[in-house]
């Protein structure tokens, strides 16, 4: 029997799931001057029309405890350099139309085939967000990377505590076509510039000699962490995908070498166990209600947490896992011996 919709988040923690590290004197000393700039009183984005200069609840949220830490890695732990970048990256969101222009009903004329779907949690518990280029429906345009970003900002809704990536799924099957060389830059240098470290792992199946080619075109433009992120032809056996094939053979129940069972994995294309078959008119509705609600969980705990910059994701994610599985207890609670619910 064909699944239609996305798997739900895992409630239980994967092995390295855990919350942040604790910082070094100096990185909690380069962490305090951003939070502190971007916690001030008075705040207001450079360079912006007075009136609309003033973060808004979203950018708040989003302004979270492993946000800045991130931006920080990114940028060497430059503190003035990170605030530069997450500024710009602010205004990019604005301009970009992330909490506005980028709607589901904008988008969905580009989801109509399931070219890019959300399915399953690698062994990390990072979700896969599967690309299918021989499934291009429509014609290079700006939506199409409107897109790209929208499917990458609910996989980002979809990460679970301690989960800061993503696992990208792309398979060449079926004499698929790339994006042209401009359009494949844009969407790296989005990526790259607003999006640092949420790229945990990048698989590329069944990719052709001649595709081959295009790759090294692109790699100029790909910075090194990147690079050492991509896979190309994956191993996948009836135990899971691997990377290579000697993690493959080497691999045993206790071995940490698998990148995902084969109860996360799609059956077409990678050989997975489960029968996902794209159903636009019952897996659109589903995805977006799904992200929807979990946003909207998560920003509630935020606001409980007093809704300030820098809180952490972690303990605004444990509380939404913590308040699910809660409501899953006391729904079945209500079950009295009879196995009927109670008026």
């Amino acid at each position: 029997m064909s699944i239609h919709i996305p798997l739900p988040i895992p409630t239980y923690l994967h092995d390295e799931a855990s919350p942040p590290s604790a910082l070094s004197e100096k990185e909690q000393t380069l962490y305090d001057i951003v939070l502190k700039h971007f916690s001030a009183a008075d705040y207001t984005l450079p360079n912006v029309n007075e009136e609309k200069a003033a973060l808004v609840v979203d950018e708040k949220f989003w302004l979270s405890y492993e946000c800045l830490l991130r931006y920080l890695r990114a940028t060497k732990w430059d503190a003035n350099v990170a605030i530069k970048r997450l500024e710009d990256t602010l205004k990019w969101r604005r301009d970009f139309g992330i909490y506005d222009t980028i709607t589901p009903q904008y988008v969905e004329p580009e989801a109509m085939t399931g070219k890019e779907f959300l399915f399953g949690y690698d062994t990390r518990g990072r979700p896969a967000l599967y690309m299918c280029p021989s499934k291009q429906n429509t014609e290079e345009s700006a939506r199409q990377i409107h897109f790209v970003v929208w499917m990458l900002e609910r996989a980002i809704d979809l990460m679970g505590p301690g989960v800061e990536t993503l696992a990208l799924m792309i398979d060449y099957a079926d004499k698929a076509k790339n994006p042209s060389i401009g359009t494949a830059r844009t969407v790296l240098n989005i990526l790259q510039t607003h999006y640092p470290e949420r790229l945990g792992l990048a698989l590329i199946a069944h990719l052709p000699w001649l595709l081959h080619a295009f790759y090294k075109l692109l790699t100029p433009f790909i910075d090194p962490l990147t690079r050492l992120k991509m896979v190309f032809n994956p191993v996948i056996t009836k135990n899971g995908l691997f990377r290579t094939a000697v993690d493959a053979e080497a691999w045993s129940a206790n071995s940490g070498s698998r990148v995902f069972e084969p109860e996360q994995l799609v059956q077409e294309g990678w050989n997975g166990s489960q029968p996902f078959v794209y159903s636009h008119a019952v897996y659109w509705e589903a995805l977006v209600k799904l992200c929807e609600e979990r946003r909207s969980r998560m920003v509630a705990a935020w606001h409980r947490m007093e809704g300030k910059v820098g809180t952490k994701e972690w303990e605004v994610k444990v509380a939404v896992r913590d308040e699910a599985m809660n409501v899953q207890v006391d729904a079945a609670n209500v079950l009295p011996e009879n196995g009927q619910l109670q008026s």
